[in-house]
């Protein structure tokens, strides 16, 4: 008998992929067939995300798409926009269940209820207050051929004046050191090569638990019998101080490369920002870091057109970038977020100001990463995990994220390989085959 095929949306953070995963293997557990969401399916699950207002216009764009793929087709959403916004989405063609942030995987019995009973007609609202949300268990046992992404912290407590995310996402909850090296041994055995470990708010692993912050985590994966390549997703400058990152020198398994969310560069900014650093501290855990790690790239994300931000303070933005030589940039214009202290803020910068704002730092960007690719030629020896084919062209990374393009016959997904960098073209490290 044909399963019932039920195709998967995906918008927002990593968090939202290794979701989709875990819903993903549960509806398969439960008798479903997971689709193409882009194809006529039996019913569609739509996971969104709240963190700017295109993100909202994307996430009600996908629904009303699903509803046009197949008008009969029940629709199941869920994530922040849910959470936030749970009876706008009710209102939307085709919407038959809403949970939000929490309880993610009750889609799959609600899809079950659904088909079972043929429930059609009204939306059902099941978002949870998130006041007492503990951390959800997940599991994940497939990958793509090279990396899996590992959920380990939910939530967020910085409450930056920006930011309506944790709103959406409630309080901070860590998975239990235990499960999460249960949930990576898994992984690893089934011959993952490498583990982005990640959360909302990455940094704040631990805060609830007793006794453990996320450098304990990060030891024990790094334990782990077999473990590859270990990364970290979005942290915060703060993190990096110098008992975090004596322990983290040690480390065997970790890949030196950091995504930091600084969004600043100009102390008076991050202040605004409510950040839990400014523009000397942020620096002098980059430069500990560099010390520590010399081999380590860095990548980051910046805010430009904050209220209040003048002229000189997005100068010391581009002062503090060209210092801490970022190997890539996302640069975003503010976006006021409705109910955030920062949209009622005096001194709203105007749309043609955060442009020409974006484009200077996104031009800094492209310069910096040039820099940072001649200088990875003068040490041309590097292993590339492969991920990607085009054009005769296998496409991976190396542990410190410099992406490196080798001419290839076939795709070398899944291959960790040693290569000899020879160049740049159109902005892209090229190698030849090599040996460390």
């Amino acid at each position: 008998m044909k399963k019932t095929t039920v195709g998967i949306v995906t918008l927002g953070c990593k968090v939202n992929q290794y979701e989709s995963e875990a819903i993903a293997e549960e509806l398969v557990k439960a008798g479903f067939a997971v689709g193409d969401p882009n194809v006529p399916c039996d019913a569609y699950i739509v996971n969104t995300c709240t963190v700017t207002a295109e993100s909202d216009r994307k996430a009600r764009q996908m629904i009303r798409r699903a509803a046009g793929e197949n008008p009969a087709a029940p629709i199941l959403v869920t994530g922040c926009l849910a959470q936030s916004h749970p009876e706008e989405v009710a209102k939307l063609e085709g919407v038959r269940y809403i949970c939000g942030s929490d309880n993610k995987l009750s889609v799959v019995t609600a899809l079950q209820h659904i088909f079972t009973a043929n429930v059609w007609e009204k939306p059902e609202i099941a978002v949870n207050d998130l006041a007492d949300a503990r951390f959800e268990p997940m599991c994940i046992t497939r990958f793509d051929r090279t990396r899996a992404y590992v959920k380990i912290e939910d939530g967020c407590e910085n409450r930056c004046t920006y930011c309506a995310i944790p709103a959406a996402r409630g309080k901070v909850r860590s998975k239990p050191l235990a499960e999460v090296v249960r949930e990576v041994e898994g992984l690893v055995a089934s011959g993952c090569r490498e583990v982005v470990l990640t959360g909302i708010e990455t940094a704040s692993w631990g805060r609830d638990l007793d006794g453990v912050s996320l450098i304990d985590l990060l030891e024990a994966v790094d334990a782990i019998a077999g473990i590859g390549r270990v990364r970290l997703g979005s942290l915060d400058p703060s993190l990096m101080k110098e008992s975090f990152v004596t322990r983290l020198k040690a480390l065997r398994h970790l890949a030196p490369h950091f995504h930091l969310s600084i969004q600043s560069g100009a102390s008076p900014v991050l202040a605004a920002m409510k950040r839990k650093y400014n523009r000397a501290q942020a620096l002098a855990g980059i430069k500990r870091l560099r010390e520590a790690l010399p081999q380590a790239e860095l990548t980051a994300d910046f805010i430009v057109g904050f209220p209040g931000e003048t002229a000189q303070d997005f100068e010391d933005t581009l002062a503090f970038a060209a210092e801490a030589a970022f190997l890539q940039m996302h640069v975003f214009a503010y976006s006021p977020r409705v109910g955030t202290p920062a949209a009622a803020m005096p001194h709203q910068i105007d749309g043609a100001t955060k442009k020409a704002r974006s484009a200077a730092l996104i031009d800094l960007g492209n310069r910096l990463r040039a820099a940072r690719q001649e200088l990875a030629l003068l040490q041309p020896h590097r292993n590339v995990l492969f991920e990607t084919y085009e054009n005769g062209l296998a496409i991976g990374h190396t542990d410190s994220f410099l992406e490196v393009a080798i001419h290839a016959e076939h795709p070398l997904h899944g291959e960790l390989m040693p290569v000899r960098l020879v160049g740049i073209e159109n902005g892209r490290l090229m190698a030849e085959k090599g040996e460390l």
